[in-house]
């Protein structure tokens, strides 16, 4: 948000009364006198409308038409959040962990007074939110983004790999990416394809509730991200997050296999079809996993980068129209991930375009819309069908693995035998031989 979104005449306006954002000015509209803090406006909406802060907290609208007066009342202090020194020195002899922002509540602070939200990112803000850190690590940042996790899309799927190889080129001894919460399981199994043989743990970590409100979520996952990273024995792609709702411990999930389960709790994150990698109290890592990929050398770091990004994941449901899939086909997508019900079933009125896109040479995988379970085409007549026009079974897979998965494949090649093997080839703990219910 910020003072571009509102109108040319809004902005004629202010700039004649001498108002910025986030002063404080008098507005007198109708009868009322209203007094407040002038906020931007976000993106979408009347860009006619003033967003006003007032005394009790709510923020109101309020078009400038409607407006009779308007008046500065006290220029903004220019400085919105106070910086916080750190509360004692980082030793030099600690190893150093690069922090990757991308954006996400977790590298952001609530400015109260005004209700904006700032980036919290230097080395010193996130030493004062958790002091905790600056016994364990020296702290390099690397903002990549600032972006919603929603805009997140196998470009910057890319990019955030090359950011990575790039750091551990550079002698990074850990790296933990910032991310929202509501793609980072995408973002994961992006990262698991690409980055197949690490000398640690990468380590995706967001927050549910921002650093400054008492029931964050910030700093055990921030702790456990940094403990992971630096000393667990595996070197994969993994996220860390709550394991309950207290402050307790946190649960290290495989990047292949963690999903986002509830929209807001702390605990929101869940290993699907396999238990958690580890459990993260303290300093101390417990491993639930028997199997796992161990850290290599810092020159034996296997990047195999890239994504085609004219994948879609669609979602069967009933009496879906098959034009769904023939408008995919016809314009040009090189595969298609179907989230089908129970084993992996589809309705019969889809089979026609699932044939078509198979025999234009377009990958079809299956997967199911349960939680927990794993496809089995060859109990029912209809998974028969489908196994004999070509579907690819995704076993346990999650849909947005299979997604990225088929992605990622896409992009090294389009040979359909090639295709079949790799997505039903276990590359990073994707899939398992019996599905685990937790």
């Amino acid at each position: 948000m910020n003072e571009d979104n509102y109108s040319d005449r809004v902005k004629t306006l202010l700039k004649k009364k001498g108002i910025e954002i986030f002063d404080r000015i008098g507005v007198k509209y109708k009868t009322l006198h209203l007094e407040g803090i002038l906020l931007p406006r976000p993106y979408v909406g009347d860009r006619d409308c003033l967003i006003l802060k007032l005394d009790n907290g709510y923020n109101i609208g309020i078009n400038i038409v409607n407006i009779d007066d308007i008046w500065l009342v006290k220029k903004a202090r220019k400085k919105y959040l106070p910086e916080v020194p750190i509360k004692r020195p980082v030793p030099e002899d600690l190893p150093t962990v690069t922090i990757i922002g991308t954006g996400g509540t977790i590298a952001s602070r609530i400015d109260y007074t005004t209700g904006a939200v700032y980036p919290t990112f230097s080395p010193e803000d996130i030493y004062s939110l958790v002091p905790e850190l600056s016994g364990l690590a020296r702290i390099n940042v690397d903002l990549l983004f600032n972006i919603f996790s929603e805009d997140m899309n196998p470009k910057i799927w890319e990019k955030i790999a090359e950011c990575v190889y790039k750091h551990i080129e550079n002698g990074a001894e850990g790296i933990v990416i910032f991310h929202g919460t509501d793609t980072m399981g995408y973002t994961a199994a992006a990262l698991s394809f690409v980055l197949q043989k690490l000398p640690y743990p990468v380590v995706l970590v967001g927050a549910q509730r921002s650093s400054d409100r008492p029931s964050s979520d910030t700093a055990l996952n921030l702790i456990s991200a940094f403990v992971t990273t630096l000393y667990a024995p595996f070197g994969e792609v993994v996220v860390v997050m709550h394991a309950e709702s207290s402050d307790s411990y946190a649960h290290v999930h495989r990047g292949t296999r963690v999903r986002k389960c509830h929209t807001s709790r702390r605990d929101a994150f869940k290993s699907i079809n396999s238990p958690p990698l580890a459990i993260v109290q303290g300093k101390e890592i417990k491993l639930l996993e028997k199997q796992y990929k161990p850290r290599v050398k810092r020159d034996e770091v296997e990047f195999v980068n890239g994504f085609d990004d004219k994948v879609a994941l669609i979602k069967f449901y009933p009496g879906m129209n098959p034009e769904i899939i023939d408008f995919l086909i016809d314009r040009g997508y090189h595969g298609i991930v179907i989230e089908a019900t129970g084993l992996g079933h589809v309705g019969k009125q889809l089979l026609k375009s699932i044939d078509r896109a198979i025999h234009e040479n377009i990958p079809i995988a299956i997967t199911s819309q349960c939680i927990w379970g794993r496809v089995n085409l060859n109990v029912y007549s209809r998974g028969i069908e489908l196994l004999k026009l070509g579907v690819i079974p995704c076993e346990d897979m999650l849909p947005e693995t299979a997604f990225v998965k088929l992605s990622w494949i896409l992009d090294k090649t389009r040979d359909m035998q090639k295709v079949r093997y790799l997505m039903l080839k276990n590359i990073a703990y994707e899939i398992s031989k019996r599905s685990e219910f937790r």
